[in-house]
């Protein structure tokens, strides 16, 4: 069984999924942010790999992909730095990025790697879900490796029921039309959004990603979805912080138990300076 399948079975609701670049803040330094993610309680981690024209991620993302190429991030890498990492780590890891990169690596290589990783996700946010299925779905499906879409509110009911009906382990809920980044919770045109969802009695469990920046935010996706991912808050925080295992541990536990996260806008601007 997929590690992501096992996740949502076993889970009674409330997933956190974390998401941080490669190769950000330091180059080293995504073996072991993955373990402290894990060790403070993350159910399943997202790792970025860096592209130098992040079109779907705001500000505080595309300023860690340009510090994690500059560092000397790549795909060869990356892979090679988790090549033992199943050897400690037991939840979900997704491969979060762009398509071109995969394709200049190559996709069965790219497959193929994952599978003996232990990466059980990919998200490729601009590869259109057509042409995964005619070119991919069969290699993806051979290396038992998820594909996982995305939908939005610019979504119409007809592409959200395409896009349930193509999925495997979950899919990605947009919370709104623009790119990542920290927002002030959610609007009415958001709450709006995830009830017209949720009236569609989708048979894929969704979470909810884009705006989640602390425990409120974290508690309001929770009661529309199974869960929810956080990127640019945590992104905001190892550029601050730095990848301490205490610093990941005490932002998990805000994100679960409800204290503010205390200067995340001040974190949030000064990321992108």
């Amino acid at each position: 069984m997929n590690r992501i399948d096992k996740l949502f079975k076993e889970s009674s609701g409330k997933i956190l999924s974390v998401y941080f670049t490669a190769g950000f803040p330091s180059l080293g330094s995504a073996p072991d942010i993955i373990k402290s993610l894990e060790g403070a309680g993350a159910d399943m981690i997202e790792v970025g790999m860096p592209f130098s024209d992040p079109l779907a991620d705001g500000p505080v993302i595309q300023n860690s992909s340009r510090e994690a190429l500059n560092n000397g991030m790549n795909i060869t890498l990356l892979f090679n730095q988790l090549a033992e990492i199943r050897k400690s780590v037991t939840i979900p890891l997704i491969l979060m990025g762009y398509i071109n990169p995969v394709l200049k690596f190559g996709v069965e290589n790219f497959c193929r790697h994952c599978h003996e990783t232990g990466i059980d996700g990919i998200i490729l946010p601009d590869l259109p879900p057509e042409l995964f299925l005619k070119e991919h779905a069969a290699l993806f499906e051979s290396y038992n490796l998820y594909n996982i879409f995305l939908i939005s509110p610019q979504s119409d009911d007809d592409r959200m029921r395409y896009i349930d009906k193509i999925s495997k382990g979950f899919i990605y809920m947009v919370s709104s039309s623009s790119t990542t980044g920290v927002k002030n919770g959610f609007s009415e045109e958001n709450k709006s959004y995830f009830r017209r969802i949720n009236s569609m009695d989708l048979k894929n469990p969704r979470l909810i990603g884009f705006g989640i920046s602390d425990n409120n935010a974290f508690e309001e996706a929770c009661k529309v979805a199974r869960g929810a991912i956080i990127g640019s808050a945590f992104v905001s925080m190892l550029g601050q912080e730095g990848s301490g295992s205490k610093s990941i541990t005490t932002f998990v536990k805000k994100i679960r138990n409800g204290e503010q996260l205390k200067d995340s806008k001040t974190l949030f601007f000064r990321s992108i300076l």
